[in-house]
């Protein structure tokens, strides 16, 4: 980083050099608050009353009364300190030396004493004097203790508001100033694009900005022009910060890193003020990068009505780095990346090219990606040599990289607790159980009636989902309570891109199999599948009004993606009405499918449940014992299948055609025959493919 990230803020370890240390206001406010104790305490010397006073008056000790309006004070003359000198032992030594007074006492309330006093002193000869209190002294005491609280008050609160901005830490004014995180040439982070596995399209595109950045006149002689801006797309763990963290590790030149909610402040014209500070920085040192992350914090869509929901200090911030980035000025040799898992809410401004030229989708990992993932974060993790890669990559569909990094640290952890010296392949399986359902719960109380239940909602679920030929293969099924569930079955879903209505419905039906169980075993239902239910309405209301799959509504989708018409329906009630009937029609076909399903094969479902209830977890093989094999082949070992099929005919014809190009020009019948056995197995592999 550069000297001014390194800087230490201003602070009671590192007051600021040259500046104003914020201790010397309390040394102010100490100092007045003494200097008020002194200057308007009541007086110097002890404590008397007045009827005491009119003694000492009365026997001749007194030489002079002074008194203001609350309370007076008592000068004694040599007869009196001689006198009183043994009746008070606190003056012994003082009396007679003093400057100040000897006694002082306050003013009873009668408003005779000053009357009393005065008709005393002449006759016992002395003085009595009216002294009226020193106001403009109080008075400019009291002011500056006001104004010393107003700084430190003040002082505070700019402290705490600028403490985290970019050239100058804590200073009182700096709450302009931007707060981007600075790294300088040659002084990035320590990651690399080495680090980054999967995402190869994403690095692709990335490395291009990082090399001509490295290499402009590669490009510039063939007169391209490098991407103004990327926008890095996709959902929540899959790299996007990574990503950009890697381009700080490789790219030579200054890299300015920031959140979106860095702009964000309490005061007005904050935000915009530190885009343009941002940006002067950004010039300065050009060429450079600026990385904004989750900038839809500033960047969402302006609302079009200005008296609903509009946000005038959030609007100015976009407004002044939509200028910035493409406006009248030039900001040649700045590059702009930014990160967001909500583009569908971004500014169309903002989006446009010449701002972000390219947006770049980080999606969720493949197989082979997950593989890439796994062997980068068990660099650091003492695996047993047994753990397959491979099968756990297998085994996290769905999961981001994030996941798979938790997954990874989880399998550790487990492994510590339990003593092992090195990391097994159950650890890792443990940990992705743990994080899909939760902890387990063994103590968990459960009355018998409601395990038996437990255990046939279950094994309903395990029964449809391997009877049906598009329901995601079984891989394990527990009744031990984990999370918020009091059972769980754990499925190996196919990757797909897109979904077939049957597909849907299939997974609908699987879905219900545990409440379809209970109707057909119970011949009553509980409220143990309200996470199915909610799982197959929203299945069922996609269908019906996103995915255009109900013969019905017809070919609609009343999605919307930009998120401008969340506020009303963009259909009519009547249309409404008709797909809460369909939805409606959907769950319950599905339901009396799973229903129909369980009762053809209620002996092997009752045989599952008494095999759960004894051993509370069970696995695809005791499936396959009660159920036999599956009737239809996985989804993803026919790809498998298919694509090694494919493989293996690819090389064939490849080692045919080198065979072919060496034999002369004289054996054409044994040409012609090697391409007649090539036509005939190219058919015969399409025949298996279909199959």
């Amino acid at each position: 980083m550069s000297d001014q990230n390194n800087k230490k803020p201003a602070g009671p370890n590192n007051p600021m050099k040259g500046g104003f240390s914020f201790y010397w206001i309390y040394a102010v406010i100490a100092i007045v608050l003494i200097g008020l104790m002194v200057f308007n305490g009541s007086s110097d010397g002890s404590e008397t009353n007045y009827a005491q006073v009119k003694s000492w008056a009365e026997s001749n000790y007194i030489a002079r009364v002074e008194y203001n309006g609350s309370t007076g004070k008592v000068y004694l003359d040599s007869l009196g300190k001689a006198n009183l000198k043994g009746q008070y032992p606190e003056q012994k030594g003082v009396m007679g030396t003093r400057q100040g007074s000897d006694f002082w006492f306050n003013i009873p309330p009668s408003e005779h004493f000053i009357d009393e006093l005065h008709a005393l002193g002449p006759v016992h000869n002395f003085e009595v004097k009216f002294q009226p209190p020193n106001e403009t002294a109080q008075s400019l005491l009291w002011w500056l203790i006001a104004l010393g609280v107003m700084i430190a008050a003040w002082t505070f609160i700019m402290r705490r508001m600028g403490g985290g901005g970019g050239g100058g830490g804590g200073q009182i004014f700096n709450i302009g100033k931007s707060k981007a995180q600075l790294f300088e040439k040659g002084k990035g982070t320590n990651v690399t694009f080495a680090d980054v596995a999967g995402l190869e399209g994403a690095k692709e595109e990335v490395e291009e900005i990082v090399d001509f950045l490295k290499h402009p006149k590669k490009y510039t002689e063939l007169g391209a022009k490098i991407p103004k801006g990327a926008l890095l797309v996709g959902p929540p763990g899959t790299g996007k910060t990574l990503l950009a963290k890697a381009v700080a590790g490789e790219a030579q030149v200054p890299f300015f890193s920031l959140s979106g909610s860095d702009f964000v402040e309490m005061f007005v014209g904050v935000g915009a003020s530190r885009v343009r500070d941002l940006f002067r920085q950004a010039k300065e040192k050009a060429p450079a990068i600026i990385f904004i992350d989750e900038i839809d914090a500033i960047g969402r869509a302006r609302s079009k009505n200005v008296n609903f929901g509009g946000n005038d200090e959030r609007e100015n911030t976009l407004n002044q780095l939509l200028t910035e980035m493409d406006g009248f000025g030039t900001n040649s040799g700045i590059i702009i990346l930014a990160a967001t898992n909500r583009a569908d809410i971004l500014d169309k401004a903002l989006m446009r090219a010449g701002r972000f030229d390219r947006q770049i989708y980080v999606d969720m990992p493949d197989v082979k990606e997950r593989v890439q993932i796994f062997n980068v974060h068990l660099k650091n993790v003492k695996t047993d040599p047994a753990v397959d890669v491979d099968f756990l990559a297998r085994q996290t569909p769905g999961f981001s990289g994030a996941d798979i990094a938790n997954i990874c640290n989880e399998a550790a952890l487990i492994a510590a607790r339990h003593g092992a010296a090195t990391v097994e392949q159950k650890d890792f399986l443990a940990a992705v159980d743990r994080i899909i359902g939760g902890l387990e719960k063994k103590n968990k109380i459960i009355t018998p009636n409601e395990k038996r239940a437990i255990a046939f909602h279950e094994a309903g679920h395990a029964v449809t989902s391997w009877l049906l030929e598009y329901a995601s293969p079984l891989v394990k099924v527990t009744i031990v309570p984990r999370g918020r569930s009091l059972g769980a079955a754990w499925y190996l879903p196919e990757e797909r891109q897109i979904t077939t209505t049957d597909q849907i419905l299939d997974e609908m039906c699987a879905t219900l199999g545990g409440r379809a169980a209970e109707q057909v075993i119970f011949g009553k239902i509980s409220t143990g599948a309200l996470s199915d239910l909610e799982k197959v309405t929203k299945q069922a209301y996609a269908m019906v009004g996103i995915y255009g799959l109900n013969d019905r509504i017809g070919n609609l989708s009343y999605y919307d993606s930009s998120g401008e018409n969340q506020f009303q329906k963009p259909y009519s009630d009547e249309t409404a009405r008709t797909m809460d009937e369909e939805v409606s029609k959907l769950v319950e076909a599905a339901y009396q499918r799973a229903i129909h399903l369980l009762s053809e094969n209620r002996e092997k479902l009752e045989e599952l449940a008494q095999l759960l209830l004894e051993k509370e977890v069970i696995f695809k093989e005791d499936l396959e014992r009660i159920l036999g094999i599956r009737p239809y082949i996985d989804r993803q070992t026919q790809i498998d299948e298919a694509e090694t099929t494919a493989q293996i005919e690819k090389d064939r014809i490849d080692a045919a055609n080198e065979v072919v190009a060496e034999v002369p020009e004289n054996a054409s019948a044994s040409e012609e025959e090697s391409k007649e056995e090539q036509s005939t197995d190219t058919t015969e592999t399409s025949t298996t493919e279909e199959n």
